[in-house]
């Protein structure tokens, strides 16, 4: 008896090893346990398995950061413009939550205008317009207007190309309106495509020298026309607001012997800044963070390599994004790369500030396209209201990350 005992005892034993684990489709386990995991342990993940290569990676997790779904999920791929993700964490981490950009303004003894810049990427007119009334308080007359844009030192981006698409303004310290400008014909000719903004002449000079006939020019760093051009808007609205001077714009570092008469913060708090970069997936407002971290980290003048060894800082704190590569900060640069659970533990750090992406239905995400890539990054509430973490990395050409997003979306609703 006591042999037949033993040996039932060790058959349940063989069978309890033996018995098959639950996997989710690409090989790692299903994850029970939690509510929101085991309420979901019976989706069929085959419609989504099904549409991914081997060259993309999808992974889907849930609320407390268990692993629902994951296929390809620790290679590494261009995550295009979801790097954002990662841009505004070290942002945050590095300049805080309460941070604002400011701009200072300086009297020489000779009676110039100095501007320095500390690369506000939400440089606008607007912003520019306020400004110019809150200096009409200070002085009425100036003699020539001298810009300081060595808070940044020059920066090239990779991935960057010359053409007239808002993606490829080049960064720096005292820029307005991302560097671009904003045009249309009308019946007498170039107008202005933006009512807050003025066609100056210089820019109609540059629209010219393009050969453009609607849209939006890009200005160059040649010949400083990115500096200069925020000049001449400077210009412009202190005339408009009573303060007479500025013959001549050029450009002039802030001396010990200039007297500070303002420092202005800009209107727009970092989660402001960070809003705006989710919903237009603006490439030069990234960078602009990505430098200024850098400064942070590691004083003026600002770099992109000083902003890329501050990512890289933050990254090396948390040991699942050992062997993320980091070139920039937008995603526009196919030296970047990315794993989905790497992006995975990026959601997880950025879920309280999940509110700042852009919101289609019940998903919360940041897209990314370049030239065969396309990706998704977010989070998708529920049925049962929880908000589940999601990375879909499509690096084939052709593949959809929409189309999987879509079914990521039917699958927990």
């Amino acid at each position: 008896m006591s042999c037949f005992i033993l040996t039932m005892a060790l058959t349940m034993a063989l069978a309890m090893v033996m018995a098959p684990t639950l996997f989710a489709a690409g090989g790692h386990p299903a994850v029970g346990g939690h509510p929101a995991a085991a309420a979901t342990s019976g989706i069929d993940w085959s419609d989504v398995a099904r549409r991914i290569g081997p060259g993309d990676s999808v992974l889907v997790a849930a609320p407390d950061g268990a692993i629902l779904f994951s296929k390809n999920a620790d290679a590494l791929r261009a995550p295009a413009s979801t790097l954002k993700v990662l841009t505004a964490l070290v942002a945050l981490s590095r300049l805080g939550i309460d941070f604002r950009f400011e701009t200072e303004f300086y009297l020489s003894p000779a009676g110039d205008l100095k501007i320095k810049g500390h690369g506000d990427p939400l440089l606008i007119s607007e912003v520019i317009a306020q400004m110019a009334a809150g200096l009409s308080e200070k002085i009425s007359t100036y003699a020539d207007l001298a810009l300081d844009n060595t808070h940044f030192a020059p920066i090239r981006i990779p991935g960057v190309t010359t053409t007239d698409n808002p993606y490829d303004a080049p960064n720096g310290a005292l820029c307005a309106n991302f560097n671009t400008v904003f045009f249309k014909r009308g019946h007498s000719g170039l107008e202005t495509a933006e009512p807050q903004t003025p066609l100056l002449p210089f820019a109609i000079e540059r629209i010219r020298a393009r050969g453009a006939r609607n849209g939006r020019i890009i200005l160059s760093q040649e010949r400083d026309d990115t500096t200069l051009y925020a000049g001449e808007l400077f210009r412009y609205f202190l005339r408009k607001a009573g303060v007479a001077g500025g013959k001549t714009i050029r450009l002039g570092k802030v001396e010990p012997t200039d007297r500070l008469i303002l420092r202005q913060a800009s209107p727009f708090a970092l989660t402001d800044v960070i809003a705006r970069l989710m919903a237009h997936s603006n490439n030069y407002i990234a960078n602009q963070l990505l430098t200024t971290a850098g400064v942070a980290a590691y004083g003026p003048p600002g770099t992109l390599e000083k902003g890329v060894a501050a990512a890289r800082n933050y990254a090396e704190a948390i040991p699942e994004l050992k062997g993320i590569r980091i070139a920039e900060g937008s995603g526009i640069s196919r030296e970047n790369r990315i794993s989905a659970v790497m992006m995975h533990r990026l959601l997880r750090e950025f879920a309280p500030y999940r509110h700042l992406m852009t919101q289609e239905g019940p998903a919360r995400f940041k897209t990314g396209t370049l030239s065969g890539v396309s990706a998704r990054a977010g989070y998708i509430t529920a049925a049962d209201g929880g908000d589940y973490p999601f990375v879909v990395f499509m690096n084939t050409p052709g593949r959809s990350a929409e189309a999987v997003m879509g079914r990521i979306v039917r699958a927990l609703r």
